[in-house]
């Protein structure tokens, strides 16, 4: 069998590295966004979650206006850390995933 590669592949092999490489040169430092698009006839409120599925546990309620800063810049699942206290600028409240749709600038 030959295994030898074809004349593609080793310029191809050679850009997938370099997107490697320079990927985390480019790092992302998060968004803060606040939760919005709440249905207040419904539950009005933003399941915080374990891990970025409707299928993980809930571990937190987020209410409209509560602000967060992301962690994954796109996705459906957005993980975020929390405010430690309204209006402050210190995400050290918590962590977990919401539901990206529900997140606005």
């Amino acid at each position: 069998m030959n295994r030898s590669l074809t004349p593609i592949a080793v310029p191809l092999a050679a850009a997938l590295l370099w997107l490697g490489l320079t990927a985390g040169a480019q790092a992302y430092s998060g968004e803060v966004l606040r939760v919005c698009g709440l249905d207040p006839y419904g539950d009005n409120f933003l399941s915080l979650r374990s891990c970025g599925s409707s299928r993980c546990r809930e571990i937190g309620r987020l209410g409209p206006g509560t602000q967060v800063l992301t962690l994954e810049p796109y996705g459906r699942w957005r993980e975020v850390l929390l405010q430690a206290y309204r209006g402050d600028n210190n995400f050290s409240g918590g962590r977990g995933w919401v539901f990206g749709k529900y997140l606005c600038r």
